[in-house]
């Protein structure tokens, strides 16, 4: 029977552990320095350096560990990376040696290479060096090391994956993080495994004390009537399965706010169609379902603003055409003024629908010229005045020299007409309606003032709003669309100017709103 040397088996032994101590490692960096401390160890080497392909395996190896060879001289070991292997193997490459050592100030006298391939890919180059020449290297040393080498390109393929795998979870965490729908993932017990900041800004959940959490208690969207869609009809445990299911509910947040959510799944099933993860997208839709809401109300409102007019012009066109009925001049005079009221009433209720329309899509033109603005304050206070029923006081208040203003007559007289009518519908018991202005010298800032029911100052932001209105008694007993003030604000604001209220509950509301003055030029005539 044929013995192997002692040392021949200690050393297969210290192969056969050093190369599991590497295949264990997944740390490119940390494989790479095992590798080449193990290899030059192993062959009683002085130093050593590991350099790797591109992992296309195209273009020259580079240099990525070293044992023994400072960090600094890399770069000088280029012309050596530039021989094959096999070129070294055949000592052709003495002269190349002998500039290294002179260019760095290194012994080195020796060198052995090796390839690293894996599954028929070069992966890289082992290369050993010895400072001494008496003892060269022998075939023995090849095989031990083209053995080792083997190992160390299985475990320098395996960390190159690790590290793709890697690259591209941190790549996937960060698109998740910054993604502006909250993500969250589940596993196969439906608990949070993964938790976005845009989640925690949406559920007011802090992500720590989120992931683990089962989603029905995180999440829990419940439908209109207040039920947990994710305990009572949870998406991911419909039978059969939904693919891809939405569902849309409301949310109370950790920190009190309410929301409605859309969320959407898209769940893993293993081979046998076994439930396993889910990725969920979460995404606030709150504004639009709002938006969806006001629609809803204005379009209940305008139908019974718009059929009030009609029908009572059709009531009274159908009374006075009776033919066994004689009216008097009197009666017919006055059906006559109710039905032209009515019809203009009518009238200018399609114009605010037809100003909506032209804001929304941006053709609001204005014809700008030059003109009193007390004129106009004198003959809407007065329209009001002869119309209104209740004891109202109407006044005005502008300094005897208040200059005109340039602005579109029209459109203002719109505004104008609004903010007084407002100011007489929201005054249940009447009182003094001021509308005044003064000059900054550059614009004008008008106001009109009442001694009404007053706006809660949370609401006194949203009454510019399309379709809104205050949420009170007089606003249900009122007639209104909601769109004036929304149509006075984009008026004002094409003009440069801006529109807001001051107001107190049971103290009345003070509108104010600016427009440009009117410049006079003035021309010097040269003798």
């Amino acid at each position: 029977m044929l013995e192997v040397p002692d040392h021949r088996l200690r050393q297969r032994e210290y192969l056969l552990q050093i190369s599991r101590a590497i295949t264990a490692q997944l740390d490119l960096t940390s494989v790479l320095n095992l590798v080449i401390t193990v290899a030059v160890e192993m062959l009683a080497g002085t130093s050593g350096l590991i350099a790797l392909y591109e992992e296309d395996g195209n273009g020259e190896p580079q240099v990525r560990a070293s044992a023994g060879l400072p960090h600094e001289v890399w770069l000088a070991f280029e012309p050596l990376l530039a021989i094959s292997p096999a070129e070294l193997l055949n000592n052709a490459t003495a002269r190349v040696l002998h500039q290294l050592a002179q260019n760095t100030g290194l012994p080195l006298r020796q060198v052995i290479a090796l390839p690293l391939t894996f599954s028929e890919t070069p992966v890289g180059v082992i290369y050993v060096f010895r400072a001494a020449l008496n003892v060269g290297f022998s075939p023995d040393d090849a095989q031990v090391l083209q053995a080792f080498a083997d190992q160390a390109a299985i475990a320098v393929s395996n960390a190159r994956l690790y590290q793709r795998v890697l690259r591209e979870k941190q790549r996937l965490d960060a698109l998740i993080e910054q993604s502006a729908d909250g993500v969250l993932i589940l596993d196969n017990r439906w608990r949070i495994t993964t938790f976005n900041k845009t989640m925690e800004q949406l559920t007011g959940w802090p992500r720590n004390e989120a992931l683990g959490r089962p989603c029905a208690e995180v999440l829990a969207i419940k439908n209109a009537q207040g039920s947990n869609i994710c305990l009572t009809d949870c998406p991911l445990q419909r039978f059969p399965p939904v693919k891809n299911p939405v569902v849309e509910g409301r949310i109370t947040t950790l920190d009190g706010r309410e929301l409605y959510v859309q969320s959407r799944y898209a769940s893993q099933y293993d081979l046998q169609g076994i439930y396993q993860e889910a990725i969920v997208n979460v995404r606030d839709i709150t504004e639009q379902k709002h938006e969806e809401e006001l629609q809803s109300t204005f379009v209940s409102i305008i139908s019974h603003e718009l059929k009030t007019p009609v029908s009572i012009i059709k009531g009274y066109a159908g009374t006075l055409r009776r033919e066994d009925a004689q009216w008097s001049g009197e009666i017919l005079q006055e059906g006559l003024r109710i039905i032209e009221e009515e019809a203009d009433r009518l009238a200018q209720q399609i114009q605010g629908l037809l100003d909506v329309s032209r804001l929304q899509a941006g053709g609001m033109r204005l014809e700008i010229t030059d003109w009193s603005f007390i004129n106009l304050a004198q003959e809407i206070t007065q329209s009001f005045a002869l119309q209104t029923e209740k004891p109202f006081t109407f006044e005005l208040r502008f300094p005897d020299d208040f200059p005109f203003v340039h602005a579109d007559y029209e459109r203002i007289r719109m505004v104008l007409t609004n903010l007084v009518s407002n100011a007489v519908k929201y005054s249940p018991n009447g009182g003094t309606i001021r509308v005044g202005a003064r000059s900054d010298g550059e614009n004008a800032l008008v106001f009109v003032s009442d001694q009404g029911s007053g706006i809660p100052s949370e609401e006194q932001e949203r009454i510019f709003d399309r379709f809104y209105r205050v949420d009170n008694r007089l606003r249900r007993e009122t007639q209104g669309t909601g769109l004036g003030l929304y149509v006075a604000r984009a008026i004002v604001e094409a003009h440069g100017g801006r529109i807001w209220v001051r107001s107190q509950l049971g103290r009345g509301s003070q509108f104010f709103f600016s427009l440009p003055l009117a410049h006079r030029q003035i021309t010097v005539n040269a003798e």
